[in-house]
């Protein structure tokens, strides 16, 4: 074996081949010439990834490693460790791209010499990059030498798919491989963020965004910088990460997101900053802030949530709590000032907040002082499922810094994203929010307020025009979803922002006309379930009959058997395991264009559709409705062949319980369905067909039970809200 070869787990085993982790302990035990681990532990070996991938050729169960594969088992492998070969391999992409040529004399050499050559190419590359005193130290070529086969197989992908989207697959893959390491903000959500601090038409007496020529941007908790990813044109970018290694992959994670702008200068000039510069330093913000004199235009955070030890004790006199010294139990409160000091007058902030944040005691004295003088302009309460922790509906606020003569804003903009009616009914958890939905929300009501209100408080009408158009702009006052209270009337004792507590729901079945509706759509579909009634079971003897299984089909070419990912369905809906057990539409968010080598699994009419996770007997058949929707994670496809078995049979058989419990395997925390071995009997196909139509007609009769529990609890919340609110009489 080369010496500091790559090793590969089990696991990556099993990634590489396509297979189950079980299939590759079964080949373990029964292959004799199967290679011996070189590292791990008794219970986790690893291997030398070329050994593997030999021995995995001469058994015919692999053609060839897909080269994003092979890069990733190195970086997953690199004996110094992941996050050193993503930051090496970051540096080489940069040269790849900035310096293409370069680059090409530097590989023609032997390993050990492009180890020894490669670090002043880096370092200048570096310093054009992200200026002197960055994150990233310039690695040696003794630290590079492991590296080098990793770093030509990264520029290989990047041939393929460019230097940005090379790195951003490593680096994402080491996020899902590592998800209790961080915590990252969502795409969805940070394109929200950035688009509520984007500036928008000017404001009058607005001061400091557009003083300078370019929009100057700050994170000071950058995490895995999905915020400053966000942002949108021209923009000089800042950002601190307290984790040294977390800051080197997120300064070279926006140096190879920006455009490709060689020799321009990332560090800013003496006149104000350059475009498309990136300055990401390391270090606790809150105790050792990198930029005390930096005055920004916006500021994006996503800070660390329910932190005592953020430093309470030794800042207790720092100059940044301008509106109150921040309780040990207010950490959040803390980032907010530290925002607002960081900002230009006029300038916006953005932050991620938990729900505590808006209604704990020991803040209220900071959230009047931010009221009082108009900082705080926005609470918008976002979708349970929006960011970890996915359980609790998260909270963003808008804020604005007060300046010299201004007069303070006399209300606060409240929204709540999860009540809008355009939501889709499948919201709330995660991967089933409509973002669409929420974004419109709380774009529509910010910029309509912030356009009404203004930094001035003049009393301007509710309702507005886009200038230069005849469209009517959203309304800022939504029943029970977005209004603007004036501050008066949060001053009270507890001074909770909650919008929840501010916009009280409108009836649940929308006033008396809507539940006449509710309810004559409910007598139809009570109408419809009594005609399609089952009649009554004909008994009879229990008859023999052949049985096969699934996996004895799938051998024979009579169906062929598919596990969903979620992944790569263009602009098609996703499929959920959730959509599945409720009989809904496909409800996932779009997953995107496909990732090289990565082909799309969308549905086609008459696919039977099973849960991965065992404990419910349920099935789903494909119609023209939900074709073209991509199969989602957790959920395994059958796609018969019509010639040989109807779908309606195979769909009904399936879904036996005892079929179900022989199949399922138990683990300690979850019940799996092992769909090849589930069985059905072997049955000419006009006999199918019989039993086909049979369970189509199960399938149609719940369906209608399923619309009828939900008009009638519909009908009865309505009413009962209707009552306590009094649109509805009591006759």
């Amino acid at each position: 074996m080369p010496e500091n070869s790559t090793e590969v787990t089990a696991a990556g085993i099993a990634r590489l081949a396509g297979v189950g982790r079980a299939a590759v302990s079964n080949w373990r035990r029964r292959h004799p010439d199967f290679p011996r681990p070189v590292g791990g532990t008794d219970t986790s070996p690893s291997f030398a990834l070329p050994e593997i991938e030999q021995w995995l050729r001469d058994q015919g169960k692999l053609a060839e490693v897909p080269l994003r594969e092979r890069v990733w088992q190195q970086v997953a492998g690199h004996p110094a460790g992941a996050v050193t070969a993503l930051i090496h391999a970051g540096c080489a992409l940069l040269v790849v791209r900035d310096r293409p040529t370069a680059w090409l004399e530097i590989t023609a050499v032997s390993d050990a010499r492009m180890a020894e050559v490669l670090p002043a190419a880096l370092d200048e590359v570096l310093t054009a990059r992200l200026g002197p005193g960055r994150a990233v130290s310039t690695p040696t070529g003794p630290e590079l030498l492991p590296s080098v086969p990793l770093l030509r197989g990264t520029a290989e992908l990047a041939a393929e798919t460019g230097a940005r989207k090379a790195f951003e697959f490593l680096f994402v893959r080491r996020l899902d491989a590592n998800p209790r390491q961080y915590a990252p903000t969502p795409p969805d959500l940070a394109a929200l963020m950035a688009a509520l601090a984007e500036p928008d038409a000017p404001r009058p007496g607005a001061a400091g965004v557009g003083r300078t020529a370019v929009r100057t941007v700050l994170d000071p908790a950058a995490g895995t910088g999905a915020l400053l990813r966000a942002v949108g044109g021209p923009a000089a970018l800042y950002a601190q990460e307290a984790d040294p290694d977390l800051a080197a992959l997120v300064a070279l994670r926006l140096a190879l997101h920006a455009e490709n702008a060689a020799g321009e200068p990332a560090a800013p000039p003496a006149d104000g900053p350059a475009r498309g510069a990136i300055t990401v330093r390391a270090g606790d913000t809150l105790r050792t802030d990198a930029f005390p004199r930096l005055a920004v235009d916006t500021v994006l955070c996503h800070p660390p949530f329910n932190e005592r030890n953020w430093g309470h004790d030794e800042l207790a006199y720092d100059p940044r709590w301008e509106y109150g010294v921040p309780a040990r139990t207010e950490s959040e409160l803390a980032w907010v000032q530290h925002a607002l000091a960081r900002l230009r007058e006029g300038g916006t902030a953005v932050l991620l907040m938990p729900p505590a944040a808006a209604s704990r005691r020991s803040g209220r004295r900071i959230r009047a002082d931010l009221l009082r003088r108009g900082a705080l302009r926005a609470v918008i309460a976002l979708p349970a499922g929006a960011a970890p922790p996915y359980g609790i509906p998260l909270h963003l606020w808008v804020l604005r810094k007060p300046g010299a003569g201004r007069h303070p804003a006399p209300e606060l903009l409240v929204v709540d994203t999860a009540e809008s009616p355009e939501a889709s009914p499948a919201a709330g958890g995660r991967d089933r929010i409509d973002w669409t939905a929420v974004r419109a929300t709380a774009l529509d009501a910010w910029h309509a307020f912030d356009r009404a209100g203004g930094p001035e408080g003049e009393d301007a009408a509710r309702t507005l025009r886009a200038p230069g158009t005849d469209r009517a702009e959203a309304p800022v006052d939504r029943p029970g979803v977005s209004r603007a209270v004036p501050v008066i009337e949060l001053l009270d004792d507890d001074v909770d922002l909650a919008p929840a507590r501010h916009l009280p729901s409108p009836a649940t079945g929308g006033g008396a006309a809507e539940l006449a509706g509710v309810r004559e759509r409910l007598d139809d579909t009570l109408k419809l379930t009594a005609r399609l009634t089952p009649p009554p079971a004909a008994p009879r003897e229990p008859s023999r009959r052949t049985l096969t299984t699934v996996g004895e089909l799938a051998r024979s070419g009579a169906l062929r058997l598919r596990t969903g990912t979620g992944a790569g369905g263009g602009s098609a809906p996703v499929l959920t395991e959730h959509d599945v057990l409720a009989g809904t539409a496909p409800s996932g968010a779009p997953a995107g264009a496909p990732a090289p080598g990565e082909e799309p699994l969308l549905l086609e009419p008459g696919d039977v559709v099973v849960p991965v996770l065992g404990g419910v007997t349920v099935t789903r058949v494909v119609d023209e409705a939900t074709a073209g929707a991509v199969l989602g994670r957790n959920l395994q496809l059958l796609r018969p062949d019509p010639a040989a078995l109807d779908p309606w049979f195979l769909a009904g058989f399936l879904r036996g319980t005892a079929n179900n419990r022989q199949a399922s395997s138990y683990a300690s925390t979850a019940t799996r369905l092992d769909a090849r071995r589930l069985q059905l009997p072997r049955l000419p196909l006009d006999e199918q067909r019989g039993y086909g139509e049979r369970f189509r007609a199960l399938a149609e009769f719940e369906d209608a039970l399923r619309t009828a529990g939900r008009l009638g609890g519909q009908l009865v919340q309505g009413l009962h809200d209707g009552l306590t609110d009094g649109t509805v009489a009591p006759e």
